[in-house]
Formats: structure tokens, sequence, C-alpha cells
């Protein structure tokens, strides 16, 4: 099914293309989360804490691709609302070298710099050594996340979020199954749930790529296409290297709360570890949406409709903080049941820890869910600038008052909690104020 995003009913429209990434994203968690659940359950608590600090680390380099592949996106969807395929093809040729040589340098420095990133994310001595294990392996698969993120994207800018969606499960449902197979039959450990990560990342790349090829053909790049262009090199440059700075900016921030998180010892890393997989889990719908908008309004922006852009963005507005409110509610109520199920009963600590940090995030979510859909708006019309001081905004807020208030021997951990809606919320103030600026 292909969209186009610039004819008929705005909130339909935009709610059938968002609800295939909805669908995508909360598989990409679920496997996430049976990871969680098959380390935690079967593997203990240290090998929790590893794999959940190792997740940090993994969701701050892939989001450079994602980043790039996303602001690649926002171009093609301009072209694609411009009816200008030449270009758009073009641009595939660009922007695939350009992302390609970028997963290769950044594999290269991962294996390089492991011991220093390990040193740097404080990670406890009785840790690393699982830690270490688990990101030798699980790393081999980045070229994969570049492949399958490449074409999702190149897909959704054309309004087809179903095909990423199929290859998507098809990773998620062979990820459990290896999981399974590798920790409980093989006895591998964390090695064996990275390589289950890596080798179900390599079939949906790989697949979508195939898939892109010989099931698109009218979106397959021609020999005339593979040229050296600096206007859309520029064009592409400005968008994607904005997008992945907006990306890397929000996960370093990330990376620095695991960084403190970590120095609370390990009953603490363990419960962020769930915790941060139920609240991913939660939210993930309306960060999709966001993505989804993006695509909307920068079809919009390439057919210059300035009226279904305003309409869109009520609509937009609305849904979003509606969704919000409700699962925020659902989460606030079911927190210790949730922490249940990756925790065992016979550590309260930890799960005390965990509800303890779903309660105060799960009250805010509407801040995150309006903030996601101010960085789409941002990309798509094409100043991924805002959405970057957004962000900073937003994770330096976070990063600031977590050292801060953590320090307050009455606060402790829970300053780190408290610190993530205030940044979502600043962030938000100056959204909403900057968008008279760049209204459309």
């Amino acid at each position: 099914m292909q969209y186009d995003l610039t004819e008929g009913n705005i909130t339909k429209k935009l709610f059938l293309f968002a609800l295939p990434l909805m669908a995508g994203n909360l598989l990409q968690q679920f496997y996430n989360v049976a990871d969680t659940w098959i380390v935690g359950r079967f593997l203990g608590a240290d090998a929790l804490a590893a794999v959940g600090s190792s997740y940090t680390l993994m969701v701050f380099l892939t989001s450079i691709l994602l980043g790039l592949c996303m602001g690649s996106g926002a171009f093609f969807s301009m072209q694609f609302g411009r009816r200008d395929p030449d270009r758009m093809k073009n641009g595939f040729f660009l922007s695939f070298l350009l992302i390609g040589t970028v997963t290769l340098f950044l594999n290269i420095i991962v294996y390089l710099g492991m011991d220093l990133i390990l040193t740097l994310m404080r990670v406890p001595s009785g840790v690393r050594p699982l830690m270490r294990e688990y990101l030798r392996y699980v790393f081999t698969g980045i070229f994969a996340t570049f492949l399958y993120n490449y074409f999702a994207n190149l897909l959704r800018a054309v309004g087809n979020s179903v095909v990423p969606l199929v290859f998507l499960a098809v990773c998620a449902l062979l990820n459990v199954v290896l999981d399974l197979l590798f920790v409980l039959v093989f006895h591998l450990g964390v090695k064996g749930a990275a390589i289950a990560t890596a080798l179900s990342q390599y079939v949906s790349g790989i697949g979508i790529l195939l898939y892109y090829y010989l099931g698109f053909p009218h979106l397959r790049i021609k020999k005339a296409h593979m040229r050296w262009n600096p206007s859309i090199l520029k064009d592409i440059a400005g968008l994607s290297v904005l997008t992945c700075l907006q990306q890397s900016v929000m996960n370093l921030g990330i990376l620095m709360v695991q960084g403190l998180v970590n120095s609370f010892g390990t009953a603490v890393m363990a419960a962020f570890a769930a915790a941060v997989k139920i609240d991913s889990f939660a939210y993930m719908p309306v960060q999709d949406f966001g993505n989804a908008f993006s695509t909307f309004i920068a079809q919009n922006y390439g057919a210059g409709k300035k009226k279904r852009i305003r309409q869109g963005i009520r609509s937009a507005a609305i849904t979003a903080a509606a969704f919000s409110l409700t699962v925020g509610l659902l989460v606030c109520l079911f927190a210790h049941p949730l922490m249940g199920l990756f925790i065992d009963s016979s550590r309260p600590d930890i799960i005390a820890i965990g509800v303890g940090y779903l309660r105060i995030d799960a009250s805010f979510y509407s801040g995150i869910g309006l903030l996601f859909l101010l960085y789409g708006y941002y990309r798509a019309v094409s100043h991924p600038g805002v959405s970057v001081v957004l962000t900073v905004i937003s994770l330096g807020t976070r990063v600031v008052l977590a050292y801060l208030l953590s320090a307050i021997p009455q606060l402790g951990v829970t300053g780190i909690w408290v610190s993530i809606p205030i940044g979502w919320i600043l962030a938000d103030i100056t959204g909403a104020i900057l968008l008279h600026r760049y209204s459309l």
C-alpha cells in the first residue's frame, strides 16, 4: 500500500500511514524486550545490567545512522511531493554512498575504542567482561542496521510504510527464536543474545534491499542517476547531518545519564535496563506517529500545500496528546506488574526502583509526544537545526539536572528520573514559541 499524503482526508491518511510504523517499532521493542526478559530471567542481574547498558550505547551509535537515513528520507519525500523522480533517484545514489561510508568508519571506531568506551560509561568491573562480550558480537550487525533503515526510510518517503513493517516483523520473530535457541539450548550466555540480534538484523536488512530492487522497479536507479551532483548532495547533507546531529545529541545525553546510573550500582542498572524497555515500548507509537507526521509535512511542503500543513498540525497534536495521556495512565497503574515481567520477585529492591522511574516519567508522556511532532515538523520544512536546538535543551537539561539532583541525599537516583520530564517540557515550550517564526 502506497500513500500520497498530499491528497485526501488528512487524519485518516496520516493515521493509516502511521499504523505500520507504529506496529513495526512495537515489534522492534518487542524483540528488545525479549532480549531483556530472557537475559534477566535466565542469566541474572549482572547479565541484565550488561545488556541493558549495552543497549543504551547501541542506540547512541546506531542513532547516527538512523539520523542520516531519516534526513535523507525527508529529502526523498520532498522530491516525491514535487513529482521530480530523477532528482529523487540521484539522491538515492548519493545518500547511499554517504551513509555507507559513515557506517564503515563507525564500525572501525567501535571495535578500536571499545575499552575506552566502557571506561567512559563507568561500567562496574563485575559487569565489564559481560558487556564487552555482548558488544563484540552485537556490533557485527551494524551494516545490517544501515541497510534496513536506509531502505525503510526510502520506501516510507514515497508513501509505503507496510513493506518495512513486514521485514521488521520477520526480524523480531527470528530474534526471539534465536535468543531462546542460543541462550537456553546452546547456553551461549550474553554472546548468544548478541549473535541472535545480529543474525536477525541481517535477514531484515538484506531482505528489504532485495525486495526494493525486485518489487519496486520504478524506484530503481539507473546509470544516469549515478552521478555527482553538488546541489543534491548539499541538500541531503543539510538535512541528514543535522538530523543525525539531533539524534546523536539526544542519545549522547541518554548515554551520559546511563553513566550516572551505572555509578549507583548493579541493582539500579538492572532496574533502569528493564524500566527503559517498558518506557520505550509505551511511547514508541507516538514517536512513530511523529515520523509519519514528518513525511506528511515533507510531501506537502514539496507540493506547496501550506493550508493542508496547518490542518495536519492541529490533527496530529490532538491525536498525539490523547494517546500519550492514555498510555501514561496505564503505565502508572501497572508499573509494578510490568517490572515483575523482567525481575524476579526475590529482588523487590530492583522492582521498586523501576516502578519509581516509570511512574514519574509516564505521568509526562504528553511532553515527549509533542516533542516528537516538533522534531518531525522542523525536519520536514528544511529547518532540522531547530530540532537540534530542541534536543540540546531537552537532553542538556536532563543531564545537568540528573547530576545535580542525584547528588542531593534526599533524592538520590530519583533526581535522575525527575530530570527527564523537565527536559521534555522546556523543549516543548521552546518549540511552540519558535513555531510562530517557522510557520508556513
